[in-house]
């Protein structure tokens, strides 16, 4: 029988990877489980100029690439396949994926949320040219640009909000004629003289060549078409956190998300959170980074603890 691993973590995004280089060094020897897509929402970023330490800015496979590199430097082992199944109801825990199952001694989840989107062909074809889900991300890169801001709650309104600080224009587009945002959020928006709005109306298809040139939008009332010039698309209609295997298992909020305690601690002991599963505000590349140190650093105390 296989011993069990000291260290498992579920997840390879800037977190994972971050608890991973982190356990790595204490010779801990993490496997890393980091699913088909592995390295999360920094997939589908092009250039990221809010990472510390790259002054020129860097792609965000990049950040990947170079964190996964520094992980395995120290002793770290990938898996590039999903988890179908975790056990945490006796120890080692036991998590599943393709259909072998793996014991650890700790655990630390790392799944990361997806932004919602559309679902149009057009729109996977400009991700990274034109179309976002990160306003706090991407938004420096169209100054003096003409955005679109789709959706109509509290994160539509922050994108917005945000977003007018660099865009020469920000157009927010609701299905609905009214919003669903907090009053608050709405007045401050609608306040502004470079917002604007298209009610009733919904996005069709992403135009443009190389890169967004506007959208096609179909009013929800009347169906007719037109189409709007812009040079930017940001998705605001929320996210999903990756928990569906964990439910029942771990605590969770109404809308999916790990619940924690003092950041990065569960319920369980030996089981650690770190990253955008847990995170319904901040949703940053650097502080999923952070809090994947911060479960490293509680899973070196705890595995310390065990050898006492």
């Amino acid at each position: 029988m296989l011993m069990a691993e000291k260290v498992l973590i579920i997840g390879g995004g800037p977190a994972g990877l971050s608890a991973a280089i982190y356990t790595a060094r204490e010779g801990f020897e993490p496997l890393v489980i980091a699913g088909f897509n592995a390295g999360g929402q920094l997939l589908l970023t092009t250039v990221v100029e809010n990472f510390p330490a790259f002054p020129d800015g860097i792609n965000g496979p990049d950040i990947i690439s170079q964190m996964r590199r520094q992980a395995e430097r120290f002793g770290a082992r990938f898996i590039d396949t999903n988890v179908s199944a975790v056990d945490l109801q006796s120890r080692p825990f036991k998590v599943t994926a393709d259909d072998r199952t793996y014991e650890a001694q700790s655990l630390i989840i790392a799944t990361g949320a997806n932004a919602k989107m559309l679902g149009l062909e057009s729109e996977s074809k400009f991700i990274g040219r034109g179309v976002s889900s990160c306003a706090t991300c991407d938004g420096a890169l169209f100054k003096g640009k003409d955005v679109v801001v789709v959706g109509g709650g509290d994160t539509a309104m922050e994108d917005s909000h945000f977003l007018t600080r660099f865009a020469n224009s920000v157009t927010i587009v609701h299905r609905r004629d009214s919003f669903r945002a907090s009053k608050i959020m709405q007045d401050r928006v609608l306040k502004n003289p470079k917002v604007k709005v298209v009610w009733d109306s919904e996005v069709v298809e992403i135009l443009g060549d190389s890169k967004v040139k506007g959208i096609k939008l179909r009013n929800s009332k009347t169906g007719e078409q037109s189409e709007l010039k812009c040079d930017g698309v940001f998705i605001a209609i929320g996210y999903s956190p990756n928990t569906e295997m964990l439910k029942g298992k771990l605590k969770t909020d109404e809308l999916g998300y790990l619940v924690t305690k003092d950041e990065v601690l569960t319920e369980i002991e030996g089981v650690y959170v770190a990253g955008d599963v847990s995170d319904r505000f901040y949703r940053q590349a650097a502080t999923a980074s952070g809090s994947g140190v911060k479960a490293a650093l509680h899973v070196r105390e705890y595995l310390m603890n065990m050898e006492r």
